[in-house]
């Protein structure tokens, strides 16, 4: 890959539904393997890659709650589930050769490093991909979130949101035919039509700090490196000046 990629640093959210594939719950080893090929092919052109994977394909706490479980009880299972996640990522990214590390906002020293931010901007400067895992360690924030926040603190270009979709709709265009796509959104039009992006802090957040938003499908191949050269289908959500 020849262009000269549009970020220098960036933060990849890929859902935990996104490592499903066609099965019903759990971990597709196929799926989990393509999207770590895609995050190799970025990495290879220069581009500091960090990532934040959901935990919704082994347990969601809002579920949890749902169900009657406490809400804070249930956000903490949800969270060991997303280290399970990353430490599937980290072993499918290594296989190529893509050195990786997992930092863990609850610290379990025998499994994974613990968050630490100026360790973890040291890693991605030596061309380390590094995998937030639990969330922000605290419960009642959504992994939308964390990836907002991580993204501020390792000073980010952009946060890239991986979705089913080629971007942000009207509607889900899996259900509704006519559903319109947006190009360019500002964070306020997200918020104020209630589009089905990222929650509410998550894009708060990143309104406050500037941080472009890009929405593509995390399911085609060679998407993610195509973003970085400002290619293919995705919607950018940024402020009206940016």
């Amino acid at each position: 890959m020849t262009s000269i990629p549009q970020y220098k640093r960036v933060l990849l959210k890929v859902s935990g539904e996104a490592l499903m594939g066609k099965r019903e719950y759990g971990l597709d080893t196929d799926t989990v393997n393509a999207i770590a090929a895609d995050v190799g092919d970025v990495v290879a052109m220069g581009v500091e890659v960090s990532l934040v994977i959901g935990g919704g394909n082994i347990f969601r706490g809002v579920a949890g709650a749902a169900s009657g479980m406490d809400r804070a009880q249930a956000d903490y299972m949800g969270m060991l589930a997303t280290v399970m996640n990353a430490l599937a990522m980290q072993s499918a990214l290594e296989k190529r050769d893509v050195p990786t590390r997992v930092q863990s906002a609850i610290p379990m020293a025998s499994v994974c490093e613990p968050y630490i931010r100026r360790r973890a901007e040291r890693h991605m400067e030596k061309g380390r991909v590094v995998i937030f895992a639990a969330g922000t360690g605290n419960p009642f924030f959504t992994t939308d979130t964390a990836a907002a926040l991580r993204a501020a603190e390792m000073k980010c270009d952009a946060l890239l949101k991986g979705t089913q979709v080629d971007g942000v709709y009207s509607a889900d265009p899996r259900k509704v035919k006519n559903a319109e796509r947006f190009e360019t959104l500002t964070y306020l039009d997200v918020l104020s039509r209630d589009l089905n992006v990222m929650d509410a802090s998550a894009i708060s957040l990143s309104r406050e700090n500037k941080l472009p938003i890009i929405v593509f499908n995390i399911h085609a191949p060679g998407a993610f490196a195509a973003v970085m050269r400002g290619e293919g289908l995705f919607t950018r959500i940024v402020e009206p000046n940016q």
